[in-house]
Parts: C-alpha cells; structure tokens; sequence
C-alpha cells in the first residue's frame, strides 16, 4: 500500500489523469485514426498523423472527457467532442508552424518542414472540416454552438496577435485578449462541451467554462514563460524562438513597460523592425532579470492557476475533480 501511494505522488497529475480515462482515451484515439484516413489523398493521414502521434498530452480532449465523467455521463458522444477538440488543435498548429515558419514542434521537425507549406494547411483544413463533421454528430445544437464558436474564437486570436505581436504598444489587455483566444477558448469549450453534453445544470457548465478558461489562460503563460527559461529539451522548443520570430509576450510586455529609453530602442530595433544580432538575445533575458519579468510573468500564471482551482468549488468533491485541480497545480510546476 505504501508503494502504491508513493507511485502515486510520483506521477505526473496529467498521466493520472490519462489512466483514470485510459478507456475512454482509447476509444478517442480510435475515432481519430478512423475519422483522419483519407480514401483518395494518402498524405492527409501522413501529415496528420506526423502531429497527432508525435507524444503530445492529449490534454484538451481529456479535459472533455474528465468534464463528462465529473457530471455523470453515461453516452457514448464525449469520445465524438474529444476527438473534436483534438481535430480542431491539430489544425491550428498546422497553420500556426506555417505563419510562423517554424522548424520543430514537440522535439520533431515540423509538417511544413518535412513535406511544405501547401500540405501543412491544406491538411489543417481538412481536420478542420472534420472537427465539424464529429460536432454535429451528437445532434446537440448548443454543444455545436460551443465548438463552433471556439473554431472562430481560435482563428480570430490568430489574426489579432499577426497585428499586436509585433507592436510594442501592445500591453498585457492585448495578450490576454489574444491567448483568451487562440489557446484559452478551446480549454474551455473542452469543459464546457463536457458538462453540457451530459445535461449538467447552468451553474456546473458555466464552472466548468471557469475552470478551463482559466487553466488555458495560466497554460499560455506558461509556455510563454519557458520559451526564455525552459529547457529545450523537455518543452520541444528552442530557448528564444519567440524572440527570433518577434513575438511580444508576457515576459518582454512587462519588460518594455518599465523600459528606460535605451532599452525601449532596444526592444524596438529587435521586436518591431526585425534587426537582431546575435546576441541580442542574451541581452533581452539581462533585462528581462533586471527587471524580474520572468518571477512577475510566473506570479501571474500562478494566480491563473488558482482561479481554475477556485472554480471547481460548487462541484461535487471526488477523485475526478482532485485530478483537475492537482493539473491546474501542475500547469505551473511545469516553470519550477
């Protein structure tokens, strides 16, 4: 028993997760590989499946399923709303490795990469296109409504971050108002569609909607953190790549607000105008430690993570809901 406990506290909140639902994981991983084959174009499975099997967490569709296990469901359309959210994820990082230009996502070289641009969108189309065909299936008009919404929501965080990423006027209403969008809002159309797909009652829903919203908002923040702290090897991702692609995020927003007004021209000729030298990044995380953005940046996840926490409240105690909570902890114990 003591051995068991001990494996317990080992394991990552995500992988218990993962095994509470492994039945129901599986079922989504099968309707996957079903619904991503393609009769007459072998390279959409190809491409797709470089992505989808590359060893992500399958976090999103777990958290549709972990909704419909907390309200009680006991239908067989939560692996359907799974394997939509996932379809639907699948597809923006298509595209977003395009508009970026990427080179590696998850340790691996990207689609766009390895086969190109024309390939990496027109497959990110075609599980978009799937991701509606799986909506609707279950015949539930405001659970199509959620997903749909979140497919725009997603889309229009995309285009406002083209236009903010680059500005140094941007501050943080504008980076949240973009990661609400293109990460939080599908985290929270995961919950949602869980608990409305189980016929949970306004407040359950709108907690669950909470819940998520937050979680993905305090999961950006993260990420956005360990691009200059992370360790490249355990995120997938170089150290810097967001500064070598000129995106203004938490750490640098916070920096260039208390900015003096050399280091505002610095900011300036490396985000805006696209000038950097080769050690210009070194001198950007100087003064992101001079100014301790990087702990603010992390303070602000936490307390993102809190409020996921603190919206579980009215649900009904148990294992599932421990498990939601230990993940919004773990979220941020990704940066320790």
């Amino acid at each position: 028993m003591l051995q068991q406990a001990d494996t317990t506290a080992k394991t990552k909140p995500h992988e218990r997760l993962a095994a509470a639902l492994e039945g129901d994981m599986a079922a989504v991983n099968a309707l996957i590989a079903e619904r991503m084959a393609s009769e007459h174009a072998p390279r959409i499975p190809e491409v797709s499946a470089h992505l989808i099997e590359a060893g992500g967490k399958r976090l999103r569709p777990m958290l549709v399923l972990a909704a419909a296990r907390l309200c009680g469901y006991a239908g067989p359309y939560h692996v359907h709303l799974a394997a939509t959210v996932e379809f639907i994820h699948t597809a923006t990082l298509l595209h977003d490795d395009v508009v970026d230009e990427s080179a590696q996502r998850r340790g691996r070289p990207t689609a766009n990469l390895l086969w190109d641009n024309k390939s990496s969108v027109l497959v990110g189309d075609y599980l978009f296109a799937r991701a509606f065909q799986l909506m609707v299936e279950p015949g539930n008009l405001r659970v199509l409504s959620i997903l749909s919404n979140a497919a725009a929501t997603i889309a229009e965080g995309e285009v406002l971050q083209l236009s903010a990423a680059q500005d140094l006027a941007t501050d943080e209403d504008v980076y949240l108002k973009v990661i609400r969008g293109k990460t939080a809002a599908l985290f929270s159309a995961a919950t949602e569609a869980g608990a409305v797909i189980s016929g949970a009652e306004e407040a359950v829903s709108q907690a669950l909607f909470d819940y998520g919203d937050a979680l993905g908002i305090a999961f950006q923040i993260v990420d956005d953190y360990l691009d200059y702290a992370g360790d490249a090897g355990a995120t997938g991702k170089n150290v810097g790549d967001d500064f070598r692609e000129r995106k203004l995020t938490l750490p640098v927003i916070k920096a260039v607000a208390v900015a003096s007004e050399e280091e505002r021209a610095f900011w300036k000729h490396c985000i805006e105008r696209g000038r950097q030298e080769e050690d210009d990044l070194d001198t950007a995380l100087g003064l992101l430690a001079k100014h301790g953005t990087l702990e603010a940046t992390r303070t602000e996840a936490t307390g993102w993570a809190d409020r996921a926490k603190a919206a579980l409240a009215p649900l009904p105690e148990g294992e599932m809901r421990d498990m939601l909570i230990d993940l919004a902890d773990y979220v941020v114990a990704r940066i320790r």
